[in-house]
């Protein structure tokens, strides 16, 4: 009898935690999850174009090439191989940036079509005929996390570069990912705005605000399957472990009542 009523109190026991696990469990992987009951995030009624409207600021790093002639704004690399390959240069703390033969110009606060405009044209008016000028901003990045097979720092090379772009970059979703539940997090840390994506709407694609922005965070949760395999998971190896503390239990209980 003893024996009978200690493995109901077994069954018993194993039925109680396996309820009480399954009501605990709490989702995993949650880096950015959003407040409902909070009052939903006012986003801009400006489209977004990327970074087709950044403006240039200190400790840029401007890559700068001219296409109509490697003589000029060349590192010894594009001499060495006739082709029109680009230099980097930095924009100083006031604002300009030092340039071959020209000097240092001011080119905080402009676009980077607007600074490639200008440098075009000082180097007209000093030294090159018809110079044909290609600048690129190479320091602006996004950040990607979460299910994405390759997690990290991407750069943005071009105005403008979509979310679909950076995840082909990353190597694609995971098999855990939530497509319907992409956040992007943009803007700075004081005012963040939340953007959502669902990328099984093909008219997502057309939104303006999946260009992404420098200093964008991209984030793409768990889905629902994955979520509750992970409860699964977790529910199972506490109760292995508490089922090893009974049968431990109950051995002790029976051989001290031989």
């Amino acid at each position: 009898m003893k024996m009978i009523f200690s493995n109901n109190i077994s069954v018993m026991l194993f039925l109680a935690l396996f309820f009480l696990c399954s009501c605990s469990y709490k989702q995993q992987h949650a880096l950015f999850k959003t407040d409902l009951a909070a009052p939903a995030p006012v986003y801009s009624s400006a489209p977004s174009v990327g970074n087709a409207g950044y403006k240039i600021g200190p400790d840029d790093l401007l890559q700068i090439r001219n296409l109509q002639n490697i003589s000029y704004i060349a590192n010894e690399q594009s001499l060495a191989t006739s082709a029109p390959q680009a230099t980097a240069y930095q924009v100083e703390e006031d604002g300009t940036v030092a340039l071959p033969v020209i000097g240092r110009i001011m080119v905080s606060g402009l676009t980077r079509y607007q600074a490639a405009r200008k440098v075009e044209s000082l180097y007209k008016e000093k030294l090159l005929k018809d110079p044909i000028i290609d600048l690129k901003i190479i320091n602006l990045k996004v950040t990607v996390l979460g299910e994405i097979r390759t997690q990290g720092n991407y750069l943005l090379l071009k105005d403008k570069t979509s979310l679909v772009d950076i995840i082909g970059e990353a190597g694609g979703l995971t098999d855990k990912a939530n497509e319907k539940n992409i956040q992007i997090i943009r803007g700075d840390k004081a005012h963040p705005q939340l953007i959502t994506a669902d990328l099984n709407d093909i008219r997502t694609l057309a939104n303006p605000e999946l260009n992404l922005q420098n200093n964008d965070i991209v984030y793409i949760g768990q889905n629902n399957r994955a979520l509750r395999n992970e409860a699964t998971q977790n529910a199972s190896g506490i109760l292995q472990a508490v089922l090893v503390l009974l049968n431990t239990a109950l051995i002790i209980f029976t051989l001290t009542k031989k």
